[in-house]
């Protein structure tokens, strides 16, 4: 890959996590501790992203791969979605608070998958080359998590609006990318026959149904666990989250590595484990206990780029080139959508059952998503074998 083109698309992928990351994390600290909404309204919120993700990125890519450049699709959600972000930092009710986030969950979700495939369609080998450049991801993800944290903005405005004004700029830079065309415009690919024959892989359909239930663990990581520092008296907690995405850099570099030695299977099944045994080391944890706390953290980078990032790539290499928008946008719409809307709503009643006056009962909370990410390790250990893919040159079956 060109070192120039190396570094558009590396900054391209910073902004991306930048964006979400500036308000995902901590906004679910300022809901409860400045707005006062209930855990089932928090809750609620987080689930608009899954909903989003029902609606948007699946049709978003039938845009990209039949009708429009990917980079002007880019654009306008992007846009879109920083003004839609703007507008919610100045409101206060749930009434309102929770439709305007609804619009913009809709705005940014597909995103993530166009992004992925605009990635894809301008690397030479994604399976080699897409780790490298997702590692900027992470890395917009860190510089965001230490800027709010360290200045302690975890209960104000700013993170959205420091999201809402990285939006409107990267709606700017995807303009100056290289242009990519709907790869399938002329072609006669037919989706509904491409779906079919990939969920009658065995499989491929255990890989999706165990990549949405890891969401629901995920779901309490990105509601909670930055309320849950700060309420056991830890210091920075947007910052000390940061340790999740600077091991997340690692597990991402070695993905590759890892593929070729051991194998799709045992590398997904590392990550889907390493979601239970994290909540698990939240549970016996807390102020008392640091170290667990600290490790349970750092254990988010094993637990995101063994599961999405290498179903991500596993995706790509499954589905014709001329369907490669459309497939992200439907891991998107099984995954992020049904998986994240049950985790979110999971999430938010589990909270709601163990408060009590105002104190949360955090130690029980974590069990619930321990005890489904261990078992979600189980069932994947079970059923999955490596299938046949598209291109087997860098993957070890």
């Amino acid at each position: 890959m060109q070192t120039t083109l190396y570094l558009r698309l590396a900054l391209f992928q910073f902004f991306q996590f930048f964006i979400w990351g500036s308000w995902t994390v901590t906004t679910g600290t300022y809901l409860l501790q400045t707005l006062h909404f209930s855990g089932r309204e928090v809750g609620l919120v987080y689930g608009t992203t899954a909903i989003a993700a029902v609606v948007s990125p699946f049709w978003a890519g039938r845009l990209a791969d039949q009708h429009f450049r990917l980079e002007r699709i880019l654009a306008v959600l992007h846009f879109t979605g920083g003004l839609l972000m703007f507008t919610l930092s100045t409101v206060h009710q749930f009434a309102f608070f929770y439709p305007i986030m609804v619009l913009y969950a809709i705005c940014y979700m597909p995103t993530f998958a166009l992004s992925t495939a605009m990635t894809f369609h301008n690397i030479p080998e994604p399976s080699r080359d897409y780790p490298r450049l997702r590692v900027w991801g992470t890395l917009g993800w860190i510089a965001t998590g230490l800027c709010v944290g360290g200045l302690d903005l975890e209960t104000t405005t700013l993170p959205m609006r420091l999201s809402a004004t990285a939006s409107i700029l990267q709606s700017i830079y995807v303009l100056t990318l290289p242009a990519t065309p709907p790869p399938g415009k002329k072609e006669k690919t037919n989706l509904w026959a491409t779906g079919r024959t990939l969920l009658r892989d065995r499989s491929f359909l255990v890989l999706i149904i165990t990549l949405t239930l890891v969401c629901i663990p995920n779901a309490f990581y990105y509601s909670f666990v930055n309320s849950y520092l700060k309420d056991q008296g830890f210091h920075n907690a947007a910052a000390m989250m940061s340790i999740g995405q600077a091991t997340e850099i690692l597990f991402v570099l070695l993905l590759p590595y890892a593929r070729r030695i051991f194998g799709i299977k045992t590398v997904i099944l590392l990550g889907v484990s390493a979601w239970g045994i994290r909540y698990m080391l939240l549970h016996w944890g807390g102020i008392d206990l640091p170290a667990l706390v600290w490790i349970g953290l750092a254990m988010h980078g094993l637990a995101w780029a063994f599961t999405a990032l290498a179903g991500q790539i596993y995706i790509d290499e499954k589905v014709p080139v001329s369907l490669r928008s459309t497939a992200q946008g439907f891991m998107a719409l099984v995954i992020s959508g049904t998986g994240a809307f049950l985790g979110s709503l999971i999430a938010g009643e589990v909270v709601s059952w163990h408060t009590f006056g105002d104190k949360i009962t955090w130690s029980a909370v974590w069990l619930v998503p321990g005890y489904v990410g261990i078992c979600t390790a189980l069932f994947f250990a079970l059923f999955f074998r490596s299938p046949q893919l598209r291109d087997q040159k860098s993957v070890k079956s």
